[in-house]
């Protein structure tokens, strides 16, 4: 197999193949994801990229183009022209995510690509990092850690360009120092930062390669002015120096200002308590002093009236029989005497005095027919 890459490489060297570069080979977990970076040469910057998937160049099919751009599915792609770089990305790997081309679409000839392998397995990866995207800071110093499980000679390399192999180097200006403390990680310093350094990397081990992007950025500034027209910039160090300062004295002030809320949050429970039991107490109190009055019915007693609504009389009349002549004897007078009626007072009594009942007498009389 190795002996039919290589004579596949050196014939796509006669079709100028060679012009595109990527990685060799990387070893991958089954289910993640894996960023491709492929460097072509300026000609090329107008013309259409393409991953194919594949072991054989000829009968390799299309798996995502930049024209047009689909980034929905398993497969994205994307184009940096500055920098000359198309990547692409790979989602969900599978046993089947082995053989790929990195293709650039030449219009009306052949087109032109390089091939790069996938290792695909269960375990951990032989050779990887904890992310492939990294910022660092212009002037700044940034560290990889590139974890393995295989041997063989290490290094770090710009993709396209040169690499640092030793312990220590230089890469476009920037300083590489490689130390290796633990035989299963080795630890790239890139120092001295400028924003040229931006660009794709490769961590090496034996055949294996991990891509890594940095991107290099400008230091963010604080500026204060000590006097009119005067201002102070503070760099990160001092930033990264302040910092376990600052988070401690942030603790401490949300801490403090946690317990003054507590505080007055309880005097305030406890204001309110109190006023709720005076006015529980207040009202109980006047509560106790209404039962503890008592209501008298004053009644203004009327002396009752003569009315007829009081006392009802009828007439009384005298009736004599009709005499009969010739007889002498003497006969009584007949009195008819009706009663008098008082109508019932309801739930009232009156009390009857001497001077409120006048008595009337009936005196019979006797005639003598």
């Amino acid at each position: 197999m190795a002996v039919h890459l290589s004579f596949l490489l050196f014939l796509a060297g006669l079709t100028g193949i060679h012009s595109i570069t990527t990685v060799n080979k990387v070893s991958v977990k089954a289910g993640g994801s894996i960023t491709i970076p492929c460097l072509y040469g300026s000609r090329y910057m107008n013309h259409v990229k393409y991953l194919c998937k594949g072991y054989h160049w000829r009968s390799c099919s299309y798996a995502v183009k930049t024209n047009p751009q689909d980034s929905s599915g398993k497969f994205s792609i994307s184009d940096n022209k500055n920098q000359r770089i198309f990547t692409v990305t790979i989602k969900d790997l599978t046993d089947e995510d082995t053989h790929y081309w990195c293709v650039v679409e030449i219009n009306g000839g052949a087109d032109t690509g390089v091939y790069f392998h996938l290792s695909v397995t269960r375990d951990m990866p032989s050779l990887y990092v904890d992310r492939q995207e990294i910022t660092g800071f212009n002037g700044g110093s940034i560290n990889i850690s590139c974890y393995s499980r295989i041997s063989g000679e290490t290094g770090w390399c710009r993709l396209g360009r040169s690499c640092v192999t030793g312990s220590s180097g230089s890469i476009d200006g920037t300083s590489v120092t490689i130390s290796a403390r633990d035989p299963n990680v080795f630890t790239v310093t890139m120092s001295g930062l400028t924003t040229e350094s931006s660009g794709w990397y490769l961590c090496h081990k034996g055949d294996l390669q991990m891509p890594v992007h940095v991107t290099v950025a400008e230091k963010p500034n604080t500026t204060t002015s000590s006097t009119p027209g005067t201002h102070v910039n503070h760099t990160d160090d001092s930033l990264t120096r302040c910092s376990d300062t600052c988070v401690q004295n942030g603790f401490i002030i949300a801490l403090s200002l946690l317990i003054v809320i507590v505080m007055m949050t309880l005097l305030f429970w406890f204001v309110f308590k109190k006023v709720n039991k005076q006015t529980e107490a207040e009202s109980s109190a006047t509560a106790t002093a209404e039962d503890e009055v008592k209501y008298s019915t004053v009644k203004h007693k009327r002396k009752p009236s003569k009315s007829v609504e009081d006392v009802t009389y009828t007439c009384v009349k005298h009736m004599k029989k009709p005499s009969h002549k010739g007889s002498d004897a003497l006969s009584d007078v007949e009195v008819i005497y009706s009663s008098v009626v008082r109508p019932a007072v309801k739930q009232q009594k009156v009390k009857v005095t001497a001077e409120d009942v006048t008595y009337s007498r009936l005196a019979q009389q006797h005639q003598y027919l």
